[in-house]
């Protein structure tokens, strides 16, 4: 096995486009690292660079000592997996992961022993003797794994390996594969548009956007800590809440006002340089709570419950809230890239300064369509956003 080091790494077509630029980062050996991002952001493209698939146009690729821009594919000891498994149906099990053993001219017996020593690492073992028509989708990805990893490669590339699975079955799989690389050791680098599937995972994640790299970190802290309005909103089951607020200060501390509500804010001195102008404020929607349970130094404001969906123990309710969206160009882009349909929305909603907030109360909380419901947070759960870069405002 062998780390993956990217240095000033580019990708130019010859049209012009521009599909990865100055990609910086360092895979370490038997780490799994996942790139996550939009469609066209620039990660596929990535790996298939690291493939050879993929002209590099700028910058060196390393894979542990060797730079490996001009390497050929077929000598750079890698195995991906594709979104098709592309498995031979009229050969076995056994035979579809040996065929690339059998291409190096390994003697039978040991390609038999490292067949069956995969198999087992990935639970195939009593369907070595079957054809791919009658496994499973599940049993087709670990074969197409098995294939890719029983020649001992020094990395592994998988590029979107459960798109082709339903929901259930990709659920499961994703621990499969974690489970399979901890046990096999695998320098892995994982591409998915899926960000459950990246903070599930990786050991780092890498979150790419128009080809750039916005963050890189543990998933609990991109989570935590989005670098930018983009991860903040590209990140999580269900995307940041984002209001607008006017900052001043207020005596030792400050002060911020979402539609007419004036609300106090001790401390945060990376605030200081935004006295007197408007910020980007985030907050999670498991950490909004009903106002009537909740703690008097709480944040409040006022909603209309627009929808709610029941989701067994727990209830999202969406509301709108009467203040001014976050709604930057770039946000509209995100938005465009998700769903064409939503940017009409977002603009509506600030014509008419209404702010879209989604929370994640209990289901005993018997809140009601139309309904106009107090919802509560805490400053110290908030993440503010410099509206002019996107950039978070670190404490």
């Amino acid at each position: 096995m062998a780390g993956v080091t990217f240095e000033g790494v580019g990708k130019v077509y010859p049209d012009g486009t521009r599909a990865v630029a100055g990609l910086d980062l360092e895979v370490a050996d038997g780490e799994f690292v996942v790139l996550v991002g939009p469609s066209g952001c620039g990660k596929t493209t990535a790996l298939r660079m690291v493939a050879g698939l993929e002209e590099i146009s700028e910058g060196t690729i390393t894979i542990g000592d060797e730079v490996i821009n001009d390497v050929l594919p077929q000598k750079r000891n890698i195995a991906m997996v594709f979104q098709n498994y592309a498995l031979y149906p009229h050969m076995t099990v056994a035979d579809n992961m040996g065929f690339g053993l059998r291409m190096r001219k390994l003697p039978s017996k040991e390609i038999r022993a490292k067949v069956e020593e995969i198999a087992r690492v990935l639970r195939l073992t009593e369907l070595l003797d079957r054809k791919p028509r009658v496994l499973s989708g599940g049993q087709r990805q670990r074969v197409a794994m098995g294939r890719a990893i029983v020649r001992n490669p020094q990395v592994l590339l998988m590029d979107e390996p459960l798109s082709n699975l339903d929901a259930k079955l990709r659920v499961q799989m994703r621990a499969e594969i974690a489970r399979i690389q901890r046990e096999i050791a695998a320098t892995t680098i994982y591409v998915t548009h899926d960000q459950v599937e990246a903070m599930t995972m990786g050991d780092r994640v890498v979150v790419m956007r128009k080809g750039e790299v916005q963050q890189v970190d543990i998933p609990q802290s991109i989570y935590e800590r989005p670098a930018n309005l983009f991860v903040a909103t590209f990140i999580g089951g269900l995307p940041m809440n984002l209001l607008r607020g006017a900052l001043e200060r207020d005596g030792e501390g400050f002060a911020v006002t979402i539609g007419g509500t004036r609300l106090p804010l001790s401390g945060h001195p990376a605030l200081d340089p935004y006295a007197g102008s408007e910020i980007g404020i985030g907050v999670r929607p498991e950490q909004v709570q009903h106002g009537a349970a909740a703690p008097a130094a709480m944040w409040r404001l006022e909603g209309r419950v627009v929808a709610t969906e029941l989701l067994g123990s727990d209830l999202l309710v969406y509301l709108e809230v009467d203040a001014e969206p976050v709604l930057t160009a770039e946000l509209i882009e995100v938005a465009a890239d998700i769903d064409a349909t939503s940017v009409d929305e977002l603009r509506e909603e600030a014509a008419q300064s209404r702010t879209p907030v989604v929370c994640r109360f209990e289901a005993v909380s018997g809140v009601k369509v139309d309904e106009t419901i107090t919802i509560a947070f805490s400053p110290e759960r908030l993440h503010f956003f410099d509206l002019s870069s996107g950039l978070a405002i670190k404490a």
